[in-house]
């Protein structure tokens, strides 16, 4: 192994630029400062770039494009709807919601299987959280297991 002699290694500045001794002034000072408003916009207006009165596109997960790819969509908000029936999933979940029939037809399993346990668990007296929730179905609608609204028909 051989080493480079002194005057090989020995540092020439010749051979490097000099450094920068400053900054560029694009770099050290700030642009414009926006002003700032301390009036909140009014109650309405719509974010820039969106023309007034009409709503965001909606996009669900995994449903992209919605109408076009024939989802139902509810009318007054956009949103797509699932293909359930919030009346079904609520009347399943009142006559039968100790099998957690109602849960399992809107594909949330995991409460459905939790309703069964808590019925037999509490011989029967478990009944009452079924009965409820198909009561809140039939009155507020819910969402299926993939999050869309339940349809009313």
């Amino acid at each position: 192994m051989t080493f480079p002699s002194s005057d090989d290694s020995a540092y020439k500045p010749e051979q490097y630029p000099a450094a920068p001794t400053s900054v560029p002034p694009s770099y050290g000072t700030a642009g414009p400062v926006p002003p700032v408003s301390s009036v909140p916009p009014a109650y309405g207006t719509p974010p820039p770039g969106q023309p007034y009165g009409q709503a965001p596109p909606q996009q669900q997960p995994g449903y992209p494009g919605g109408p076009q790819y024939g989802y139902p969509v509810d009318p007054m908000t956009g949103e797509i709807l699932s293909d359930k029936s919030k009346l079904v999933a609520g009347l399943l979940q009142i006559f039968l919601g100790g099998f957690g029939v109602g849960r399992f037809y809107t594909g949330h399993v995991n409460i459905a299987i939790a309703q069964i346990a808590v019925t037999w668990l509490t011989c029967g007296f478990g009944v009452l959280w079924p009965l409820i929730d198909g009561i809140l179905m039939l009155v507020n609608g819910g969402t299926d297991a993939q999050g869309r609204k339940l349809r009313d028909n």
